[in-house]
């Protein structure tokens, strides 16, 4: 997913600044808030900041000026929503571009769109709708982090094919060239990423419910049936 430095094309790379700015700046503000009202969510949050940079950093060679990898923004956009996982994720992708070489500073504005703000939007959502349909916590988890990671890779792949595209096909058959290339790593990675994710909440619900009932990620009611079922 991280594109690499000076990959992306004028005026693309600023596209994607202008585009990532606002949802960073308003994550910042929320954060503040969060962090003021409720200093007993700063554990998760630095489990989360934790987890995201984890998964990104154990990347795989794939699409040229680019890579495959987990990204780990399930578990803070099921938390604490897409806007503070944006924040998450730029700490995260300013890291790993000054010191892994992994990303760029010039690419950061497209890395944190796609990984930091689609890819949790898309978490969130999956989350929410998953709750009001009922479906098993555990399930909910696991399909909110499977597909938050594939609507990053969705979104990478219109990155590249919108600043390179086909001679022939143009954006649609680089989008197409990009995405097959993409789907033989990112689709097994982004299912082990959902298992995982779902795993480390399980461990959440027995150290740090009452939190996630605060946040609202779990009422009163589920985290009990939840700690009943884990053996003691």
């Amino acid at each position: 997913m991280h594109i690499m430095e000076g990959f992306l094309p004028h005026p693309w790379w600023e596209v994607w600044y202008a585009l990532s700015l606002p949802v960073v700046a308003y994550g910042i503000y929320r954060m503040n808030r969060l962090v003021k009202e409720r200093r007993e969510t700063l554990p998760l949050l630095a489990l989360a900041g934790a987890f995201i940079f984890v998964l990104s950093s154990l990347k795989l060679p794939s699409v040229t000026g680019s890579c495959s990898h987990p990204t780990g923004t399930g578990m803070g956009a099921i938390l604490f929503g897409p806007a503070l996982t944006a924040v998450l994720s730029l700490i995260v992708l300013v890291y790993q571009a000054l010191f892994l070489a992994h990303g760029g500073i010039t690419t950061l504005g497209a890395n944190v769109f796609s990984m930091g703000i689609a890819g949790p939007a898309v978490g969130y959502l999956v989350y929410r709708g998953c709750t009001r349909l009922n479906l098993h916590f555990y399930l909910s988890i696991f399909l909110a982090a499977t597909l938050a990671d594939w609507a990053t890779y969705l979104v990478t792949t219109l990155q590249l094919a919108l600043a390179f595209p086909s001679a022939t096909g143009g954006v649609v058959g680089s989008f197409y060239a990009f995405g097959t290339v993409f789907a033989l790593t990112q689709v097994p990675l982004a299912l082990v990423e959902g298992v995982v994710t779902a795993l480390l909440f399980k461990y959440i619900i027995q150290v740090k419910g009452d939190v996630m009932v605060k946040l609202k990620v779990i009422d009163e009611k589920g985290l009990g049936k939840l700690r009943e079922a884990i053996p003691a």
